[in-house]
């Protein structure tokens, strides 16, 4: 993998423009600067008029309040025969990361086996001792699966992480597309674009198809810590689009082992909740006692298989950074079949010879949390003062089983507009793999993208903006 040169999705090393995007370049060529500066305008103002934004928590410059994703008009493009391999490769992927919940659950065959240390398993902050034993409709733990892929230098897709526990982002892909139909409806009439509009409709089946035993109807909500959650407006929209009560977990209480829902006609029962709150916070009389967000009783009922829920609690111990080196291994214990989709090679620093390396190579690195998110917590060695490695060096020696660190990978660019223009950034890639009675997958994802020249941190809440992506249909 080389972390040199840059792999650029729409233009060759030769500047020529790359097959699948050429209808799209020849279209661009024809679009003066003013009509794109409007457009972008335009998308602000829809997408601020609907609030589509997020929530920075403790955010120095604006006091943690809600901002816009900025939103990028030139999409990210996937060739048909590029997205088929993904999709078996996401497939394969989930299907052994949900074999994996269920064994060391239940087994433990893969510890036994030595594939996977006991110690990562067990003594795992996200594993939890409470679901051991307990059978989970149809086996599935990860019910939506957000994989972020990113194209290094050589031009391989690699899987960079596994989101498994309450992933985000979807409703950012839907607006995307519903956004570039709105300003540029004569793109679609001259390329064909798969459609990913039918992602909701999916996920509703996908929650219905794992109801408990016996419940022919069931009724599914979607559960919110609430309005000053990051991601509200994803939950709101989600629901809103399935057709769905949004509910926060006062709406929701334990009654003879059953879980109901508060209206106004009265007590509902509730077979399926696609909870978007993180397990220590679901039930304060088995987890944290002072959450207010949680329904006490639920796990409970839970245990003796009276409700489902999307994502199953304990399926943080899949997604974890330190348990991502061993998804290979995984694969090949389970499904007897080598990883369609490569890992970026990891080093554990909990592990000697892991941590030895990484101080050692610590400026050419990204040393990542084993359990960070959104672009926290993590170090970028070759954007780093002296200062900085000195002090994450000390923060790794102090603690090192918190860290893992990975080579810097090029990722892959993407045209995008700035202020200057329209300049190369950053970009990956997030699919989302939904599990259930089959896998399933709507073509595209949520493209990220890198605003800040040469940064590689594609996260929202670091500055990052979104794009479309385009599967095409041949």
């Amino acid at each position: 993998m080389s972390a040199v040169t840059a792999y650029d999705e729409m233009f060759a090393a030769d500047g020529s423009v790359r097959p699948h995007y050429r209808e799209f370049a020849a279209w661009l060529a024809q679009q003066s600067p003013e009509t794109m500066r409007n457009k972008r305008a335009e998308a602000d103002l829809v997408f601020r008029r609907v609030g589509i934004t997020f929530a920075v928590y403790g955010d120095r410059d604006d006091g943690g309040t809600e901002r816009l994703i900025p939103f990028d008009a030139i999409p990210r493009i996937v060739p048909a025969d590029e997205w088929r391999a993904i999709e078996a490769g996401l497939r394969q992927r989930v299907r052994a990361l949900n074999l994996f919940l269920h064994d060391v659950y239940h087994d433990q065959n893969i510890v036994r086996a030595g594939k996977v240390p006991a110690e990562q398993v067990f003594k795992n902050a996200q594993y939890r001792p409470e679901m051991h034993g307990v059978d989970v409709p149809g086996g599935i733990y990860a019910h939506i699966a957000g994989v972020d892929l990113v194209r290094a230098g050589d031009g391989a897709l690699y899987v960079l992480e596994d989101n498994l526990r309450v992933p985000s982002g979807v409703s950012y892909m839907l607006e995307n597309r519903q956004m570039m139909m709105r300003l540029f409806p004569e793109l679609f009439t001259r390329i064909a674009v798969a459609p990913v509009a039918h992602y909701p409709d999916l996920l509703l089946e996908n929650l219905r198809s794992v109801a408990p035993q016996g419940v022919d109807d069931p009724t599914v909500v979607l559960l919110t810590p609430g309005v000053y959650n990051a991601a509200y407006f994803e939950h709101a929209f989600l629901a809103q689009q399935m057709g769905i009560e949004l509910v926060e977990g006062q709406d929701l209480f334990v009654q003879d082992n059953a879980v109901y829902m508060r209206t106004t006609r009265g007590p509902q029962r509730v077979d399926v909740i696609y909870r978007r709150i993180d397990d220590d916070f679901l039930d304060p009389l088995a987890f944290r006692p002072d959450s207010s967000l949680g329904v006490p009783g639920l796990l409970s009922v839970y245990r003796a298989g009276r409700v489902a829920l999307a994502n199953a609690i304990g399926t943080g111990v899949a997604d974890d950074k330190s348990i991502y080196p061993y998804v290979p291994a995984m694969i090949e214990f389970y499904l007897g079949e080598k990883p369609l989709l490569a890992n970026v090679p990891t080093h554990l620093c909990r592990d000697r010879e892991g941590l030895a390396h990484t101080l050692a190579h610590l400026p050419e690195l990204v040393v990542k949390e084993v359990h960070g998110a959104g672009g926290y917590g993590m170090l970028i060695g070759p954007a780093a003062t002296a200062r900085e490695l000195e002090e994450f060096a000390a923060r790794i020696r102090a603690n090192p089983d918190n860290y893992v660190a990975q080579p810097t990978l090029a990722l892959s660019t993407c045209p995008t507009y700035v202020d200057a223009g329209i300049a190369p950034r950053h970009v990956d890639l997030r699919p989302f793999v939904l599990s259930g009675g089959d896998v399933a997958l709507v073509p595209g994802g949520l493209c990220r993208v890198a605003l800040r020249e040469g940064s590689l941190v594609v996260n929202s809440s670091q500055g990052g903006g979104t794009k479309d992506t385009w599967v095409l249909e041949r």
